[in-house]
């Protein structure tokens, strides 16, 4: 294709820092995976990325390139780099538009969505995995909550990062997920770029087996709000880690127990859209008619240059921990409102990514208290200037 002559609109990617034979530089990633790798570009020519918005030519992109930017590059080069990036999909048009529908028809067909984190951020071998998780189990200074549990909010992190807290809260939820039949488990949407609620029929599979995503939970959701908003944005469910790392533990802890599952993830929701209270009528009559557990995937706060903000210092760590303490205090008294208003209040500028998932859950489930199990910082990058701060709840 010819690009001297369109506006190119490059697609939602996710620039990453990188290093590239000791230049600054971004990996992109493609959140639908259209290409299967990810292209590295130098920093200088970032711009492009939010620049080309498909309002302007190549042409207008060189200009803008050279006078505000301070580049030497010319029409030419802009429309060869462009050429890459329509190579990999990364240009919103007629081929990426395609890619993307074979891509959404291969996981739709498909039996079950495939584990897409295992043997990164876990095991995939099931024994190891079986290991790894038992033994942070079995070191978590705590045991199974003999009182009712209604859910828990787990983080999402990697499990050699995170794996204390997680197991903290899933041995105190562990009695009460052998009473549950169904688990509705509302992630956090990291990359779709777009509002609201999505929805998959796919089934989940784990290094453990396979767990089934049940279709009348599924429906009964889509109808309340239409299939057409919930299902747009359903390939990312294919990557999305959100969802995949907490069933891992789902599966471990409930052993060979039969259960069935209601996969939803969770962008920017806006309480004051029509459909926000349909949506959550459907999920109270959900959990009036069937024995369910709550499971809900967020993590805390994302701050440093590996999110790019400044290095978090000690005092930077404190300040962090103050802040997530005061949050951690809203969720477990019930206070789903005085939450979201002091993320809203800083304009989330600690990018607590667990925001919308925890407040749709209590807005639909009226949790009323809870308990805080485990809080940890984790590192972030190599410098250990940027930080992933993470929490369990235990839910009422």
């Amino acid at each position: 294709m010819t690009l001297m002559a369109i506006y190119p609109k490059i697609r939602d990617v996710h620039p990453i820092p990188y290093e590239q034979n000791g230049n600054p530089a971004f990996l992109l990633r493609d959140p639908l995976q259209l290409n299967g790798h990810m292209l590295v570009i130098p920093e200088a020519i970032a711009p492009l990325l939010y620049i080309a918005d498909g309002t302007r030519n190549t042409g207008v992109l060189a200009t803008i390139l050279n006078y505000h930017y301070g580049l030497q590059i010319s029409e030419k080069e802009v429309a060869d780099i462009l050429s890459i990036f329509d190579d990999a999909f990364l240009i919103d048009n007629d081929r990426s538009r395609e890619a993307h529908a074979a891509a959404l028809a291969e996981y739709r067909k498909a039996e079950y969505r495939l584990p897409a984190s295992a043997g990164g951020s876990y095991p995939a071998d099931p024994a190891k995995l079986h290991q790894l998780i038992q033994d942070f189990l079995e070191h978590a200074e705590t045991e199974p909550d003999i009182r009712p549990v209604a859910g828990i909010l787990s983080p999402h992190i990697d499990f050699d990062r995170g794996g204390d807290t997680y197991a903290l809260v899933w041995k105190r939820a562990s009695a009460a997920l052998q009473e549950a039949d169904l688990i509705i488990i509302i992630g956090t949407d990291h990359y779709s770029g777009k509002d609201g609620i999505t929805l998959t029929r796919q089934h989940f599979a784990t290094p453990f087996g396979v767990l089934p995503t049940d279709q009348d939970a599924v429906n009964l959701l889509a109808n309340s709000i239409g299939q057409e908003q919930v299902f747009s944005g359903e390939l990312f469910h294919k990557t999305e880690h959100s969802i995949e790392l907490p069933l891992v533990w789902l599966h471990h802890v409930i052993g060979g127990k039969e259960v069935s599952i209601l996969p939803i993830l969770c962008g920017n929701l806006d309480p004051e859209d029509d459909w926000f209270e349909r949506f959550i009528e459907a999920l109270k009559t959900i959990s009036a008619t069937r024995k369910t557990f709550t499971l809900i995937s967020g993590d805390l706060a994302h701050v440093g240059p590996a999110f790019g903000g400044d290095p978090v210092s000690e005092n930077g760590r404190a300040r962090i921990h103050k802040s997530d303490t005061a949050l951690l205090d809203h969720l477990v008294s019930g206070d789903s409102e005085g939450f979201l208003r002091q993320i809203r209040a800083i304009d989330n500028a600690n990018n607590v990514c667990g925001t919308f998932p925890l407040y749709l859950a209590m807005q639909a489930f009226g949790f009323t208290s809870g308990d805080v199990h485990g809080y940890q910082q984790c590192p972030a990058d190599e410098a250990m200037t940027s930080i992933v701060s993470i929490g369990g709840i235990v839910f009422r």
